[in-house]
């Protein structure tokens, strides 16, 4: 392109008539806009500068087609970047989605500034930072939170997704991507896998002819293998945290609630552990048993109070599916069991079981004080 060329550009940019603005589009796409046009570094400089100076002026159909244009061009100015990034979504989205010239802080502000649509774009960006991730979920959006959870190359700080995991028990949608993410830690994945269960426990029963014990068991078995998985740091970690709240004589019930309050499954489990004397994979027996009735004799041994097993048996089955009759129901039957059962009767079993002795045939031989 040379100087008079050049020239004739500006003069049409300048020229703000209909027909000044369509020969300046149509000059474009004989410029740079058409397949297999290539243009000098020269060349590229000027039309970069004169589009930085009219692109707020021109239609919307055309800065789109230069937006798409100069998506995927490593040179393609900051400013003229960040100017297209902003604009509406129809102009903005091949800019947000694919430029590398944008910085993080350019995503950041356009995120907290423009529409759910910019950041539904901004996460969709491949290899996508962690600190615009973090905005990102910061702003609350599920729409934009579920479209940044299905981008596998977005980078998600370990905070950040722990925080959204603990989001999915109230949003569905949350639940299959991160699943499917590969850097969801074990200890996240058990932590989801009681209220994820309980999900699809109650669509199977809904929608499918089958035997409830045999969904439970299936279910149970899952969970079971996913929390006792010899890979989990976290439970590891538990268990160190458990030992030292020991030492300090910090275990107590209300410890206990808080960690259930809190979603900590594997530090309840590490500090029951400590409480009662039990072992882990027992403990797991109790708490995933419907009725309430291993944890009521647990409890009962130990010299936890009537309010607090209440309160640690709510908690709990609460993580299941089930209506809330059903649940009354199953909290009533449990508390009658706590009142009639002796705390001697409760330690006998106790004791059966730190001596290996089966869980049911214990709970059956029960002596109802």
């Amino acid at each position: 392109m040379g100087k008079v060329e050049s020239m004739y550009l500006v003069r049409l940019a300048r020229d703000r008539s209909v027909n000044g603005r369509k020969a300046f589009a149509d000059a474009l796409s004989d410029l740079f806009l058409a397949d297999g046009t290539e243009m000098t570094a020269d060349e590229r400089a000027i039309i970069f500068e004169i589009l930085h100076r009219v692109i707020q002026d021109i239609e919307a159909a055309v800065r789109a087609d230069v937006s798409r244009y100069l998506a995927e061009l490593t040179d393609t100015p900051h400013e003229l970047a960040r100017i297209l990034a902003g604009d509406e979504i129809d102009v903005a989205y091949p800019i947000l989605t694919l430029s590398t010239v944008l910085l993080d802080e350019d995503l950041i502000e356009i995120a907290r500034n423009r529409t759910i649509e910019h950041q539904v774009a901004i996460a969709e960006r491949p290899e996508l930072g962690e600190s615009v991730s973090g905005v990102l979920v910061d702003l609350g959006e599920e729409t934009v939170i579920t479209a940044l959870l299905k981008n596998p190359s977005a980078k998600i700080a370990s905070a950040t997704l722990e925080y959204v995991v603990e989001e999915s028990r109230r949003v569905d949608a949350y639940q299959e991507p991160i699943l499917r993410r590969a850097d969801l830690p074990p200890a996240l994945a058990a932590r989801m896998v009681l209220w994820v269960s309980a999900a699809l426990r109650q669509y199977i029963l809904d929608n499918f002819e089958m035997d409830e014990q045999v969904i439970d068991d299936a279910l149970e078995s899952t969970a079971m293998e996913i929390i006792n998985s010899p890979t989990q740091s976290a439970s590891k970690k538990s268990r160190e945290l458990a030992d030292v709240l020991a030492s300090e004589g910090e275990v107590s019930p209300d410890l206990l609630i808080s960690a259930l309050h809190d979603g900590e499954m594997s530090l309840f489990v590490a500090l029951f552990e400590r409480m009662t004397g039990l072992g882990e994979n027992l403990i797991m027996d109790i708490l995933l048993e419907p009725g309430g009735e291993g944890l009521a004799i647990a409890c009962k041994a130990t010299g936890i109070g009537k309010a607090y097993f209440l309160a640690i048996f709510s908690l709990i089955r609460q993580t299941r599916a089930g209506n809330e009759h059903k649940l009354r129901k199953e909290i009533q039957a449990a508390m009658t069991l706590f009142d009639r059962m002796s705390v001697e009767a409760a330690r006998e079993v106790a004791t059966r079981w730190r001596r290996n002795v089966g869980y049911l045939v214990a709970i059956r031989d029960l002596k109802i004080g």
